[in-house]
């Protein structure tokens, strides 16, 4: 069974940095793609940066050259590095997967390509 656990998150000023973590247990075949999204009240869950089994990422416009995706494979953790966040990265984070024939978006994961959720965790930015 999938499970998805994630950790970090937080509160920050804008200009501030956080990473968070999510940690995957689990894993049905050794191609994949890992994700995160994030989600206010009110709209749709957005992607955020995709990395695949091969290393190749991708991300949303708006968190190109702020955020980087990672990944651990021996300790099969995604990871999401925030820098010179904003007010408007305040969202409700979350990790996703998808293994075995995965469909890799360049301009951005999205979230009906995904069946393995984390359970979220909120990102607050300050101005």
């Amino acid at each position: 069974q999938v499970h998805l656990v994630q950790s970090g998150g937080g509160s920050v000023q804008a200009g501030g940095s956080l990473r968070l973590s999510c940690k995957i247990s689990g894993a049905t075949s050794i191609r994949y793609c890992m994700a995160w999204f994030r989600q206010v009240p009110g709209k749709e869950r957005e992607g955020v940066a995709s990395i695949d089994n091969d290393g190749t990422t991708s991300y949303v416009d708006s968190v190109k050259g702020r955020f980087t995706i990672s990944q651990d494979k021996t300790k099969n953790i995604l990871y999401l590095q925030m820098n010179n966040l904003k007010p408007e990265d305040t969202a409700m984070y979350y990790c996703a997967a998808e293994f075995g024939d995965y469909v890799f978006r360049a301009s951005g994961p999205q979230p009906g390509d995904f069946d393995y959720w984390g359970q979220g965790t909120q990102v607050t930015v300050s101005s």
